[in-house]
């Protein structure tokens, strides 16, 4: 694992089509109880779960940890009942009035409003910490320094390009649902380019109703970290 940021593995649920969304878009879960496992399990490896603030806002919250096994072993660790949970945004305003805001975890707003710098600056109501998004290298850092060794991205597609485009994911959980949605909701935004990189398959796993998990790490002779 790299000292200079967290091991980072992306995590999502996607149709056959490669579709986050049905065509009208909102907030959507394709994913079955299979895949609910698979993210939990996710969860319970992570010390911080990173979602975007349009996915916040569509969905109210972040995923949480409820299988009992998972949130013992935590326990049993040392560690906190569920993952700290980052908001990267732009503007750095989250409405106050989320469901997010009553879950039992952590809160680290990540703002890359105009003007940010890395000085410390409060934190708006609601979240525990603010820390500065200029680009993502530095902030990555300063939060490997603050003890976040693992890292679970939750989305969305911009999220998941901006970071794939900078080379920094270091694995790709996908789990394979047997829907087709169509529409232009794909989970990597049109038009972005991304840094070359070869994905070798760790884990593949067949899950109830049809769906299959497909584990990709980067190759490490391509920069990428190692679990």
């Amino acid at each position: 694992m790299s000292p200079q940021r967290p091991f980072i593995r992306l995590v999502l649920a996607v149709s056959l089509d490669g579709r986050l969304a049905p065509p009208q878009g909102g907030a959507a879960q394709i994913g079955g109880r299979g895949d609910r496992r698979l993210l939990e399990e996710a969860l319970a490896w992570a010390d911080a779960a990173l979602l975007g603030a349009e996915t916040l806002r569509r969905h109210g919250t972040t995923c949480l940890i409820h299988a009992p096994d998972l949130l013992d072993a935590r326990a049993s660790e040392g560690r906190s009942p569920q993952p700290t949970a980052l908001v990267a945004s732009r503007s750095g305003s989250i409405p106050e009035g989320l469901p997010f805001f009553q879950q039992p975890l952590e809160r680290w707003l990540l703002a890359s409003a105009a003007g940010a710098t890395h000085a410390p600056a409060p934190a708006p109501v609601g979240f525990d910490r603010r820390l500065a998004l200029t680009s993502w290298s530095p902030t990555l850092q300063e939060l490997a320094q603050l003890g976040i060794a693992r890292l679970v991205v939750l989305g969305g597609a911009a999220l998941a390009g901006s970071l794939l485009a900078e080379g920094l994911l270091d694995e790709l959980q996908l789990t394979i649902c047997p829907r087709l949605l169509g529409g232009p909701h794909t989970w990597l935004p049109a038009g972005v380019a991304l840094e070359p990189a070869v994905w070798e398959l760790r884990e593949q796993r067949a899950l109830e109703g049809g769906e299959l998990l497909l584990r990709y790490g980067c190759s490490v002779s391509h920069g990428c970290s190692v679990s």
